[in-house]
């Protein structure tokens, strides 16, 4: 051996019996975190009732865009001679991943709040035959959105560049399909499905805001779509635009909840890029223009341009 490969090994055993010493603190560390978990005023969840679980979620998502956009997102090739059966599969797949949440769902706020039973299991099952049940109307709104986001944008090429590629088309399409279970009342996994798509997309639309058909959102990061918001027919926004809450007090939670607090947008308005608008008052008429990085806390008329006077520049 030589005097190089000695040292080598002894350095070798050095640093595996360092390694090991560090190790041996790791079980106390854990008994820390454990003991934490009995201060109330951190958060747990450790209990035997199942919550919505991330993973699922995010294949849900994917199974809905296989059946809304067939042949677009499915794994294999999609033909008229599979048709029947790929769809049929996917259907039956979506709805036992898609019942399993709604019931973990439901049976978490049952067990958070001590509710009366309500049979989760079979409401659960209902809620997702009633959501693959709509299937047919979501892909008839969605068409809508791939059209009027074709026809605003000279730099699509084609519709099928929008379903594959447009995160606007994305976000849309989770808050299509969250928007109907939080019409359900779903508790919690609405709200999971658009944060994904916000995390993906920098996109935030809350499942709780009514959109109307023909809706686009060009480039969209930093899109903000409030609870109670509701935008009508053929609105166009742009990246930046936040439709949102004015500033409320620290206990506002409780108070506010429930109560209309984001504004309305009427058919055919176009917002563009670093607009915010807000306060549940506030209403933008319809075919109202609101121009880049404007301030609104009061209603605009219909057919009414609201620009920023033009900025002197300065050339040093």
């Amino acid at each position: 051996m030589t005097e190089h490969t000695e040292k080598h090994g002894k350095n070798c055993k050095t640093e595996a019996d360092t390694f090991s010493e560090y190790r041996k603190e790791l079980p106390e560390i854990a008994e820390k975190i454990i003991k934490s978990c009995d201060d109330k005023e951190c958060y747990t969840h450790i209990d035997y009732d199942p919550i919505p679980a991330n993973e699922s979620v995010v294949e849900i998502i994917n199974r809905f865009r296989e059946v809304l956009f067939p042949g677009y997102f499915s794994s294999g090739k999609l033909d008229p001679a599979n048709l029947k059966y790929s769809i049929g599969q996917t259907v039956s797949v979506l709805f036992d991943i898609l019942s399993e949440q709604i019931v973990n769902s439901i049976r978490h706020e049952c067990f958070r709040y001590d509710n009366i039973c309500t049979d989760c299991s079979d409401q659960g099952q209902k809620i997702a035959l009633d959501i693959l049940n709509l299937i047919p109307e979501l892909r008839k709104i969605l068409s809508t959105d791939v059209a009027a986001a074709y026809k605003g944008d000279p730099a699509a090429q084609s519709h099928d560049e929008i379903i594959f590629s447009y995160p606007g088309l994305f976000a849309i399409t989770v808050y299509r399909v969250a928007h109907k279970l939080f019409a359900q009342d779903v508790p919690m996994l609405p709200r999971v499905m658009t944060e994904y798509a916000h995390s993906v997309t920098g996109i935030d639309i809350h499942p709780g805001a009514g959109i109307g058909e023909s809706f686009v959102i060009d480039h969209g990061t930093g899109v903000v779509i409030g609870e109670t918001a509701v935008i009508g027919k053929n609105v166009r926004i742009y990246q930046g635009v936040t439709i949102g809450a004015l500033s409320l007090p620290g206990n506002a939670g409780e108070k506010y909840r429930g109560r209309k607090r984001h504004p309305t947008i009427e058919d055919d308005v176009i917002i563009y890029s670093g607009a915010t608008i807000l306060g549940g008052d506030t209403v933008i008429g319809a075919r109202a223009v609101i121009g880049g990085n404007v301030w609104i806390t009061k209603s605009v008329p219909s057919d009414t341009k609201v620009l920023l006077e033009e900025p002197k520049l300065i050339y040093k």
